[in-house]
């Protein structure tokens, strides 16, 4: 009999620990988290109370606090820490990760300084390993309450992309796949920026018919920076692309959505990130989105406000 598949998942925020408790339903899986009272609490309690309350995690998955151990013990490795730490949490990796393992990315940003994608980032820290991502819209309370959600499973290699889709899907959480790498992280990556735009729209109590011109000309941004940078056009019409800039924009649960409402009250990124308590990639992305931008010859007017107002070079009133 075969020994079953073994899935890692580094972090322990709300994400990477509702992605872990997916699998431990499917196969073996350990929760690498970097504080060990939080690992502890995960063993004994079963829950993580800092990123999901009191909600109940599978009594089979098991935290470590030892990331050899977990690099040690994975057949699948799942990366949930944020874009901007990835490199320094694998790069320590690179001889204790077995071969030919297959790396999943759950970060939804760009590495400050390099521009780079957080698969880019993987392959350049643990080369020889195939690379892809679990992206959609995915709000981890609602998914940890078990409520029904999707997402998509993209991996170049097709073949690898069907034997990774049992691993975490279930009756109220079906797993797509795609072959489009980049446009499916491009998406995940330039939904947060638009989030935040939409956040300031709702602090500012803007209506309805403003809030719609940003998620459909956030989404025209996105699809036309995507196909500059090569990606498929269609991938922004589906899950990875409208589905997580809908989620992302409309839900109060939203990190991004809620910074942007923290500025449109006048609180500095700062402040906002403090009151905030959790990372929120888009702020950090926009600048960067937008040199991309610039070099591509695209227009990204509402990714442009929200990096001015990111960097405190412009109010949300007046964008």
């Amino acid at each position: 009999m075969a020994r079953p598949v073994r899935v890692v998942v580094l972090g322990s925020g709300s994400w990477g620990t509702t992605v872990a408790g997916l699998a431990a339903k499917n196969t073996p899986t350990l929760l690498w988290s970097r504080n060990k009272e939080t690992a502890d609490e995960i063993n004994v309690d079963h829950r993580n109370h800092r990123y999901l309350g009191d909600r109940k995690l599978p009594d089979t998955l098991r935290a470590t606090a030892d990331i050899d151990e977990a690099a040690h013990e994975a057949d699948v490795l799942v990366v949930g820490v944020p874009s901007y730490a990835v490199r320094s949490t694998l790069e320590p990796l690179v001889h204790e990760l077995r071969a030919w393992v297959p790396i999943v990315s759950l970060a939804k940003g760009l590495e400050p300084g390099t521009r780079l994608r957080p698969t880019q980032v993987i392959s350049a820290c643990l080369p020889g390993h195939p690379v892809g991502l679990l992206s959609g819209p995915n709000i981890a309370s609602e998914i940890a309450d078990g409520k029904a959600a999707a997402s998509v499973v993209a991996m170049q290699d097709d073949s690898v992309g069907t034997a990774l889709q049992p691993l975490f899907a279930s009756t109220l959480f079906r797993v797509y796949r795609n072959t489009d790498v980049l446009g499916c992280e491009l998406g995940g990556i330039l939904k947060n920026i638009v989030a935040i735009a939409a956040g300031m729209a709702e602090g500012l109590r803007v209506g309805d018919n403003t809030r719609a011109m940003v998620l459909s000309r956030g989404l025209a941004e996105m699809t036309r920076l995507g196909e500059a940078m090569g990606a498929n056009a269609r991938t922004f019409a589906g899950l990875t692309g409208m589905g997580d800039l809908i989620a992302t924009c409309t839900s109060p649960a939203s990190r991004n959505r809620r910074l942007g409402e923290a500025l449109a009250r006048g609180l500095s990124v700062e402040e906002a990130v403090a009151e905030l308590g959790q990372v929120a990639e888009g702020v950090k992305t926009a600048p960067t989105v937008m040199e991309l931008a610039r070099e591509a010859g695209i227009q990204m007017p509402i990714a442009a406000e929200v990096a001015a107002g990111g960097g405190g070079h412009r109010r949300p009133a007046d964008a």
